[in-house]
């Protein structure tokens, strides 16, 4: 196994890595929307949607891959209310490719954000 880290996002905040490349597939922990230096982005869920795949395409570039190459996605909402406005940036950010998607609302995520998203990836 080897560990992906990267200053260009957050550092984990807690007992985990950003990210782990085995059998030359990728699989991210979570992303929230903080930013690199590990402050909250505030801001309605569009805002927080794309801090988070900007801190994914960080992790996924030290991992030597690239949204493109994302198999499936998990994502985590606060509010099953915002889908439509999460899945509208997700859409821009992904573009074409369209990974397999698991999507649910639950009670609390850290730091009290309004969207956390994981990924899985092959790195070639």
């Amino acid at each position: 196994m080897n560990v992906v880290a990267t200053s260009n996002a957050p550092a984990a905040i807690g007992p985990y890595s950003q990210g782990i490349i085995v059998n030359g597939m990728f699989y991210s922990s979570g992303q929230i929307p903080l930013s690199a230096t590990g402050e909250l982005v505030e801001g309605d869920i569009t805002v927080q949607t794309n801090q988070v795949f900007a801190n994914l395409k960080a992790v996924l570039d030290a991992a030597g891959t690239s949204l493109e190459n994302v198999v499936k996605t998990t994502v985590f909402m606060k509010d099953m209310n915002d889908f439509v406005a999460m899945n509208e940036v997700y859409a821009n950010h992904f573009g074409d490719h369209k990974p397999a998607r698991s999507a649910v609302e639950v009670a609390r995520l850290p730091k009290d954000v309004k969207v956390e998203i994981e990924v899985i990836a092959i790195v070639k």
